[in-house]
């Protein structure tokens, strides 16, 4: 097809949109200012639990959640095809669990709209929740079990994912400083920190928090904004957890290597990825009532991650009417991991000029100019 596309960010939305292009035939290159996968994508938790996150409405955004959570399975295989490399992948199912009666309701309403689409979903007694999770709190009343919700590991996926683009032979630079964009119109220019310039014909872009950046360049309004997400992890011994456990307070995901993580607390910290007490402790403060045995327990490992949320909570994805040449694939928030086979489809739909799997006008990233 002989386009030459430039991807600015190497996160887990970046990867995969460059490994989606290459397939399709399209020259494509990496831009990342620190590490591939330094931020938001490696520390995430990597939940892929649409069904049990999005309980109001089926609007835009849960269609384009729920077609990427059926895309995961055969996606994650080809990535592990192509990198040769292995990572976890659990079709765990998911336990939403509820403490009071005034909670039953909402459970009933969802599973009311959410089987309309097709989801697979069983609202379970305190009894039958307690037969798939022994070591549940006896002051869970309910839970809606959600078999079609999985998991993976994130440093594993996102390490694969670049093999994967490596092996397809897209070219990946690091440690680039500040990316300048230097111009759109007739081609893509950008410049490194280093003094380094590519060129090419499409840009996308995919930097998440950072995209914000880009703001007096293109003349538009980009609120995205990095929210950091504090994260701990606890040491299973004996214990056998099968499921994601959900509660309105967050969630807990069992691992293969054994550890139990726990997350996510969630503040405004600017671009800091540091751990704080306060923090940590509004996790450790509540697990307890997810499973007991967490109180006599400390947690071996805690870290941060950056998610780049926007302000009506729904990524940008689609080309800018000023410039045809460049798409946006940033402000995924918290859902970058399960969002990533989707939005790598509907990048790859686009820079080819085809129809999108989903609608993506909710998602125009001119919608606050």
């Amino acid at each position: 097809m002989g386009k030459e596309i430039m991807v600015l960010g190497g996160g887990v939305i970046g990867l995969s949109a460059a490994f989606e292009l290459k397939k399709r035939g399209f020259h494509v290159t990496v831009l990342e200012k620190n590490k591939c996968g330094g931020q938001a994508s490696g520390a995430a938790a990597g939940m892929l639990a649409p069904l049990s996150e999005i309980g109001e409405d089926p609007d835009d955004f849960f269609k384009l959640s729920l077609e990427s959570l059926r895309l995961f399975a055969d996606w994650q295989n080809e990535i592990k095809k192509v990198s040769d490399e292995d990572f976890e992948y659990k079709e765990s199912g998911s336990l939403h669990v509820v403490y009071h009666e005034a909670d039953l309701l909402a459970l009933q309403t969802r599973l009311a709209w959410q089987s309309q689409w097709g989801v697979t979903a069983r609202l379970l007694s305190a009894e039958q929740v307690k037969e798939k999770e022994p070591e549940l709190s006896d002051q869970i009343i309910a839970a809606m079990y959600y078999p079609e919700e999985s998991h993976v590991y994130a440093p594993g996926y996102v390490k694969a994912l670049e093999t994967a683009c490596r092996q397809l032979g897209v070219e990946i630079y690091e440690n680039l400083g500040q990316v300048e964009l230097i111009e759109v119109n007739n081609n893509v220019l950008l410049k490194s920190g280093q003094g380094q310039q590519f060129e090419g014909d499409e840009l996308v872009i995919c930097s998440g928090a950072w995209a914000k950046e880009l703001e007096d360049f293109f003349a538009l309004s980009i609120p995205i904004y990095p929210i950091r997400g504090q994260i701990c992890a606890y040491e299973l011994d004996q214990k056998r957890i099968g499921h994601i456990v959900y509660s309105s307070q967050g969630y807990v995901v069992p691992k293969a290597n054994g550890t139990l993580v726990n997350g996510a607390s969630e503040d405004i910290a600017g671009f800091q990825t540091d751990v704080t007490e306060k923090g940590i402790a509004r996790l450790t403060n509540w697990n307890h009532h997810i499973f007991p045995f967490l109180k006599e327990l400390k947690p071996f490992h805690t870290w941060a991650g950056l998610r780049p949320a926007t302000q009506d909570g729904y990524p940008f994805i689609g080309q800018l009417k000023q410039a045809r040449n460049v798409i946006f694939a940033a402000g995924h928030y918290r859902n970058g991991i399960l969002l990533s086979p989707i939005t790598a489809k509907i990048v790859g739909d686009l820079v080819g000029g085809k129809p999108t799997l989903v609608p993506i006008d909710r998602f125009s990233p001119e919608r606050f100019s």
